[in-house]
């Protein structure tokens, strides 16, 4: 009798190894489905790009957390960046900070394996306290709240829950024109708290979630254009993210090598070489999300940095001009001093829209501007003493002929005849 239990217990226990590695086996098969991997021979690619990014981070540079947390998913090569980049991040004065950036702080220190001390409960009482400014507000206006509920979620899934319904709700109401970068935040914020619902709860939080996350990576999947980029090449990082990890897959199959080979062409091609935008993509290219920040494990200072490679400087190598038609433009009601004026510059070949900024101001005060930096670079505030304003969504925006320029002055290579105009807008 004895004998035949024994073979029970037996039998029992294979069945269970044998469900557990199936479980596993379909694990595998839908994550492989779901992400793709940077091709061998394209490593070297991808590796240079992050020593880019990495030799970026100086004293007097503008403090990233994204930077700080893609060099943590890759795995960090430039130490001593890393032990700076922590240190800024961690001395910085929070008060300074948006929703959006102390969110993401509390991400990179979590990255580096710091406690990011009060920042959660400043951050947790931020967003107890969050609505939108309208029940139609701006994609836009979410992804800071977005990235809130991703690290509170990081941090206290069950002490965000409440937060992350109302923010749920909300986003199911809201009938603005949809952001990708947004909607992918947004899709990884949920996510996170879709697999942290708590146990006994599961049917009505499930259900709004998927819901929210249905909607939104069916939006996603709206914007994946034929060469994979979905919205553009900036917005594709985080939207690879949302779309590996999303419980809810689009009824449009996406082919994430697609998307992959077309992102590593641009790479190729020199289009992210802003931090920032290496930052944003370099996570997807690791086959990593954001999700993974708090299971990074922290690499001992021994590590050894591989060898620096050689990198295109920035500095125009061209001894040939080009000329730029400059147009500055205001013609929004309410704002004093419209104008419509244009100027024609010439600058060295290769050199960045800033350069023909500044060879405008020198010779026409008219075109004088102001600077603010961001994580993104330098972002044009004032120019012929209009400022952005906050509070009425006005901003200066770029176009080259006709269409948005997706990268910052000091990023942009303009071409011979290009006409650039910075027009004020109201979003």
């Amino acid at each position: 009798m004895r004998r035949l239990d024994r073979t029970g217990e037996e039998m029992a226990w294979f069945a269970l190894q044998f469900l557990s590695l199936l479980w596993a086996v379909v694990g595998t098969s839908s994550r492989t489905q779901r992400s793709c991997s940077v091709p061998l021979a394209q490593q070297p690619l991808v590796n240079d790009l992050q020593v880019l990014m990495e030799n970026s981070v100086t004293s007097s540079a503008f403090p990233n957390p994204s930077i700080l947390i893609a060099m943590n998913l890759a795995g960090t090569y430039n130490l001593e960046a890393r032990k700076l980049l922590t240190h800024q991040l961690m001395s910085g004065d929070t008060a300074e900070l948006t929703t959006g950036q102390l969110a993401l702080t509390i991400m990179a220190l979590t990255s580096s394996c710091r406690d990011p001390g009060n920042k959660v409960s400043i951050l947790q009482r931020q967003m107890e306290n969050w609505a939108p400014s309208s029940p139609n507000a701006e994609a836009s206006a979410f992804y800071g709240p977005s990235l809130a509920i991703l690290a509170l979620c990081q941090k206290n899934s069950e002490a965000t829950l409440p937060i992350a319904v109302r923010f749920a709700k909300t986003l199911l109401v809201n009938s603005s024109p949809f952001n990708v970068d947004t909607g992918a935040m947004a899709t990884l914020a949920l996510t996170c708290m879709y697999n942290k619902i708590p146990v006994g709860s599961e049917e009505a939080y499930r259900a709004l979630f998927g819901q929210v996350l249905k909607d939104i990576v069916e939006n996603i999947s709206m914007r994946i254009k034929d060469n994979g980029i979905i919205g553009d090449i900036y917005s594709t990082g985080l939207a690879m993210q949302a779309l590996s990890a999303t419980p809810e897959q689009p009824n449009k199959e996406w082919n994430c090598k697609k998307t992959m080979d077309t992102i590593l062409d641009e790479i190729k091609r020199g289009a992210f070489h802003n931090p920032m935008s290496i930052a944003q993509i370099l996570p997807s290219l690791k086959d990593k999300t954001y999700l993974d920040v708090p299971l990074v494990t922290c690499s001992p200072d021994h590590e050894v940095s591989p060898t620096l490679p050689s990198h295109p400087s920035s500095t125009p190598t061209s001894t040939s001009n080009i000329t730029v038609t400059y147009t500055i433009n205001n013609q929004l009601r309410g704002v004093e001093l419209l104008f419509n004026v244009t100027i024609d510059v010439s600058v060295k070949s290769g050199s960045v829209l800033l350069v023909v900024l500044e060879e405008a101001q020198h010779k026409n005060p008219m075109f004088k501007f102001e600077t603010t930096m961001t994580s993104w670079g330098l972002v044009i505030s004032s120019i012929n003493n209009i400022a952005e304003n906050i509070n009425h969504k006005t901003y200066w925006q770029f176009l080259s002929g006709i269409t948005p320029l997706n990268e910052g002055v000091a990023d942009y290579i303009p071409f011979n005849h290009e006409h650039i105009t910075a027009n004020f807008t109201q979003y």
